[in-house]
């Protein structure tokens, strides 16, 4: 089966964010993994030492994952998971942004590392899906690519 780049980027994303929620449930990986919480801001375990992760956290990103490379099946599924992931993504931003950390609020958890990365993943794949997602015309015009 040929993937088209869009099916690639949607399954490669996806992968990385299964890998991510699979190494946050391994010590080592995970600095104080033995104060991982389900959720909330308690949680003083550490993916990488950096980022503020919990048993809820991981959750999301093996869900991520398994979605990505799942609707990685198709380009219309595959740019749809980008786009889509890609907001949300950007909306935990901005919910990373107002929240603070030490607030009952903060359920995820995040800190200011995921905050920036959440940034970076979200345009990221926002722009990943668009352009990829889009094929050029004979005229120079671009289309949504069907496959």
């Amino acid at each position: 089966m040929t993937r088209t780049p869009v099916q690639v980027a949607a399954l490669v994303v996806g992968a990385v964010f299964l890998a991510v929620g699979v190494l946050g449930f391994v010590p080592g990986v995970t600095t104080n993994y033995d104060s991982l919480e389900f959720a909330g801001h308690e949680s003083e375990a550490a993916l990488f030492g950096v980022f503020a992760v919990s048993v809820l956290h991981n959750i999301v990103h093996l869900v991520f994952g398994v979605a990505g490379i799942a609707m990685s099946r198709t380009a219309p599924a595959a740019q749809l998971f980008l786009l889509g992931g890609g907001i949300v993504y950007l909306a935990l931003w901005v919910y990373g942004m107002v929240v603070d950390e030490h607030s009952s609020a903060n359920f995820v958890p995040v800190n200011t590392a995921d905050n920036w990365l959440h940034l970076g993943l979200g345009l990221g794949m926002v722009v990943v899906g668009l352009v990829l997602g889009r094929v050029a015309t004979p005229g120079g015009s671009y289309r949504a690519r069907h496959t």
